[in-house]
């Protein structure tokens, strides 16, 4: 049984901000900073948005006919992460000088092979890379960018700050992928995302209150001054692609403790007590006593 000493408060940080498209390193520099800034805040665990390096390639421009698309593939891919690299060395550095852990969404390419692009979530510590996720389903126009995850990375990583765990985007409407991470029991739940709607915010309350976890949400915010005149796809006619709504909520009660952040770039803060997330759990054990695995799992096998 875990003790209150294995139970701390814990300070947490949802960075929401604009890579620079298309430019891994600018991209790197600014979120090293940011990662300072947050740690100056005092913060332990950073997230950052998903594909933040670095570009996401939103429906809202996506869609559209016209573009270049062999340009846009050629710019993705060499502003893409392999994963061990060079990025995560220096990211792990970061964390080292800053003693945090940062969970951030890049565009992961496969280093052995110049071909797919996946959707993937690092959490990388002081030691290096403590986890990857891929995205199991890419989104509608997504899947012309990402191929699929293989379903084998839905884990749980213990570390001093947490037991972290999560999913990317709209991955969190998926019973049976939340179910999985579930299963390792997470105290606090990462969920970076593009989407910036009302209806996110009801589904990161709702994993709060079912997980028994705090959730981090580090949404998306992007201006169309981010994508340069050199841009190979045709833009929109509007100012913001997405408008962010970064925020923390509690176990139980799915409390917004801090944010929603709309419409700028900015860093929201709170204090995780995890003793929450045993007394949520004491309520509600999604994969424990709650459960009934034994008379429901069979069935989603038929």
């Amino acid at each position: 049984m875990e003790t209150q000493s294995a139970l701390p408060t814990v300070r947490v940080a949802a960075v929401q901000a604009m890579p620079v498209v298309l430019d891994l390193e600018a991209s790197l520099e600014k979120l090293l900073g940011l990662v300072a800034e947050a740690a100056g805040q005092g913060a332990r665990l950073v997230v950052f948005p998903e594909t933040f390096l670095s570009l996401y390639p939103s429906y809202a421009w996506a869609h559209l006919p016209g573009g270049d698309g062999d340009a846009l593939w050629e710019r993705l891919w060499a502003s893409s992460v392999e994963v061990p690299g060079p990025v995560v060395d220096r990211l792990a550095a970061a964390c080292r000088e800053h003693d945090v852990i940062c969970a951030v969404g890049v565009n992961e390419r496969e280093t052995e092979r110049p071909g797919s692009l996946y959707n993937t979530m690092l959490l990388v510590g002081p030691d290096g890379l403590l986890g990857k996720h891929r995205k199991l389903m890419p989104t509608y126009h997504e899947r012309l960018f990402h191929g699929v995850g293989a379903g084998d990375d839905l884990q749980v990583v213990a570390t001093d700050v947490g037991r972290l765990g999560g999913l990317i985007c709209w991955e969190n409407r998926m019973p049976l992928a939340r179910w999985a991470v579930y299963q390792g029991g997470p105290q606090i739940w990462l969920a970076p995302t593009a989407d910036d709607s009302e209806g996110w915010q009801a589904t990161i309350r709702h994993v709060a209150i079912e997980s028994g976890a705090f959730v981090v949400s580090a949404p998306q915010y992007i201006q169309r001054a981010a994508f340069g005149e050199d841009f190979a796809w045709p833009l929109p006619d509007t100012e913001v692609f997405g408008r962010g709504g970064a925020a923390i909520v509690a176990p139980a009660s799915g409390e917004v403790i801090a944010g929603p952040l709309y419409d700028a770039e900015g860093i929201v803060v709170a204090d995780c007590d995890l003793r929450e997330t045993l007394h949520a759990k004491r309520w509600f054990d999604a994969a424990g006593h709650y459960s009934r695995a034994d008379v429901l799992w069979p069935r989603s096998d038929r």
